[in-house]
């Protein structure tokens, strides 16, 4: 199926805010990188650009729409906006600990943006598909257990391969430490969630559906992993793995593919864009859970690593292709034609 004139319109203004605009920011974040300046707060308000571009596109096209949820909007693309900012003035004054203060801004702004959405009527939030209970009926907690059971899996499967008992008890070095480090991503989540709700909102909530529209359920999922991965790009030659990019840029089309598949496959079963919003904190925040939080920048990526890789991701998430949410089932696209229900 086709997209109307209205839906490629809005896929222009999401494109030049979500692909084009990290892109050309990207050429400032890998000279500050060659100059040794700080490009980690670059990474961090990238993630916002997606659902910015939603919401740009949603404002521009359907001006008069009285169910738009424009205080939330407003909030989001405000605080959009000041990680822009941090970004320029990280590059131009790097004397400044500019990371720590964007964090600041950070939570500060996610704080900001949770009243904004509760001052929304919950109709209006519900047509931008904002709300909590996705279709109700569904048990959203239970993708979110499956991913994290998926995601330890995927993280002991190495050692148990390779190392043996002594290296999963590398992997298991505090358990206690380890255990309250976990517990807390939860109320982190409240503070944060802006980051990774900038990224799903614009992926699984706008994105996905219309390529699905376009492509075919599955198709339309694959090709946003793809795209995923490529949106990654600055991040992946300046941040990630600076000596090892080719196997990075390859390593991030992996692991976009793979998560576009389940993440997908959750949102399209419970159709609530806090479901993969959740799976994307936790998959972000778990590294903290074993491994030291840093270690995501400057990584190393063999050519093995990579094979590795592109094994673990179809054992563990290939087979969701089979799910006949990818056969038969398109999710609606922004905004949802049904009645208002209970956030």
């Amino acid at each position: 199926m086709n997209w109307t004139a209205l839906e490629r319109k809005q896929l222009l203004i999401f494109a030049l805010t979500a692909f084009a605009l990290p892109y050309l920011l990207g050429v400032l974040m890998g000279i500050t990188f060659y100059a040794g300046g700080d490009v980690s707060f670059y990474p961090n308000a990238q993630m916002y650009y997606p659902a910015a571009g939603v919401m740009l596109a949603m404002l521009l096209t359907r001006r008069g729409d009285p169910r738009m949820p424009r205080r939330f909007y407003g909030a989001f693309l405000v605080l959009t906006g000041a990680m822009i900012l941090i970004c320029l003035a990280s590059s131009f004054m790097p004397a400044v600990p500019w990371s720590l203060y964007g964090q600041l801004v950070l939570i500060a702004g996610t704080v900001l943006c949770w009243i904004f959405y509760f001052l929304d009527k919950k109709e209006k939030r519900t047509a931008y598909g904002l709300r909590f209970t996705g279709e109700g009926k569904k048990r959203p907690w239970l993708y979110v257990l499956l991913f994290l059971a998926l995601y330890l899996g995927r993280t002991i499967l190495p050692s148990l391969l390779f190392g043996g008992m002594e290296a999963l008890s590398q992997i298991f070095f505090s358990p206690l430490l380890q255990l309250i480090t976990f517990l807390s991503l939860p109320l982190n989540f409240f503070l944060v969630f802006t980051a990774f709700f900038g990224e799903e909102y614009g992926w699984r909530g706008f994105l996905q559906p219309l390529l699905q529209k376009r492509f075919g359920p599955m198709g339309g999922v694959l090709l946003l992993g793809v795209l995923w991965g490529i949106w990654h790009l600055p991040i992946n030659l300046f941040f990630y793995s600076p000596d090892t990019w080719l196997q990075s840029l390859l390593a991030q089309q992996i692991t976009c593919i793979s998560y576009a598949i389940f993440f997908g496959y959750a949102y399209s079963k419970t159709q609530n864009v806090w479901v993969p919003t959740i799976l994307h904190f936790f998959n972000n925040n778990m590294i903290g859970v074993f491994a030291d939080p840093s270690a995501i920048q400057n990584q190393v990526i063999g050519w093995g690593d990579l094979l590795f890789s592109l094994v673990t991701a179809a054992l563990f998430y290939g087979f969701f292709l089979l799910s006949g949410v990818f056969r038969r089932r398109q999710v609606p696209t922004l905004p949802l034609h049904q009645e208002a229900e209970e956030a």
